[in-house]
């Protein structure tokens, strides 16, 4: 009796999970399409010599060593893990090798956007984090540039806006200040494309207030009874407390910068000479521009190891400056 109710039980188990794999059937086949099968293709046409309209010819690691030379790769790498911000720096005012450009502009790009982005967005999720009359309208207003932020027409108004000709220059006119060449200089371009990322900060925004009204009030009550002022209450309570969000913010952003191409793509082109060419940039021209998807693969593998070194040693330093509320 007792096996007829277990067999049952099973039976009826299994009905409801496959009732559930039928409700995540789409997703599965759309990774599966759309995710998988790139991820896998492009690991074995990185080890070929394969262009559009031929056969795929397989040269082991050729790409690879190719693609670590003309990046400049290994350089990144130990730049990436051991140099500061100090350091970096100094490498984009002493280096000009070409091989060197590519790495060195989207490590460059990542350090200026990233912590621009993340503190940027903590101050205003600090000031909003209040209860003032309509506030929620302000909020919405704040994140209304992430909503645009990331795309095409957004891209190409903030090339307008930077021309020589364009609003911002008309602006510094009137005051009475010379023309800024944003775009067609060395020294502004960067800095120009890295302010248009910096500008969509309003999903960090929303993340850390969320984060800041699940900090217990009584921790500052208990702070401010003990004298503690509110420089020492922000860096002793309110860090701490939403360290595991900053954790996942810059994560998150560090990702998405060492990926960027649409902005340095539309707004510049990657010039001028090449001071704004990041490594997406390289890999889009040599896929779909020269057709060597071989090629275009190994640097899109190269690109996933520099973003899983960084993963790795973000996580490794998560031990030192994010705590839990269960630890």
């Amino acid at each position: 009796m007792s096996k007829t109710k277990t067999l049952s039980k099973k039976s009826s188990y299994s009905k409801r999970d496959l009732k559930a794999y039928y409700y995540i059937a789409p997703w599965i086949l759309g990774f599966a399409i759309l995710q998988l099968y790139p991820f896998i293709s492009s690991l074995f046409y990185s080890f070929t010599d394969y262009s559009i309209g031929s056969d795929p010819v397989f040269v082991g690691l050729a790409n690879y060593g190719e693609g670590m030379i003309k990046t400049g790769f290994l350089q990144a790498f130990f730049i990436t893990l051991f140099i500061t911000v100090a350091s970096v720096v100094l490498i984009v005012l002493l280096t000009s090798m070409t091989a060197w450009y590519l790495v060195r502009v989207t490590i460059v790009f990542a350090l200026m956007t990233v912590p621009g982005k993340i503190i940027l967005a903590l101050a205003v999720a600090i000031f909003l984090n209040r209860d003032i009359k309509g506030i929620n309208l302000i909020r919405t207003l704040y994140y209304i540039p992430s909503l645009f932020g990331g795309s095409v027409a957004i891209a190409i108004l903030w090339r307008l806006m930077f021309l020589d000709n364009g609003p911002i220059n008309a602006v510094l006119n009137a005051m009475g200040l010379p023309t800024v060449q944003f775009l067609g200089s060395t020294t502004w371009a960067l800095p120009t494309i890295c302010l248009l990322e910096i500008w969509q900060f309003g999903s960090s925004m929303v993340m850390f207030l969320a984060a800041l009204k699940n900090v217990p009030k009584s921790l500052y009550e208990a702070a401010e009874i003990d004298g503690a002022k509110k420089i020492d209450r922000f860096w002793h309570i309110t860090l701490p407390q939403i360290s595991p969000i900053i954790f996942f913010t810059v994560l998150n952003q560090t990702i998405q910068a060492l990926q960027n191409f649409t902005s340095a793509d539309v707004i510049t082109e990657g010039g001028p000479l090449k001071s704004t060419y990041v490594l997406g940039m390289k890999l889009y021209r040599e896929g779909f521009g020269y057709f060597k998807m071989g090629y275009a693969s190994a640097i899109s593998w190269i690109v996933f190891i520099v973003i899983l070194t960084f993963t790795l040693v973000l996580f490794a330093s998560s031990k030192l400056w994010v705590h839990y509320a269960d630890e």
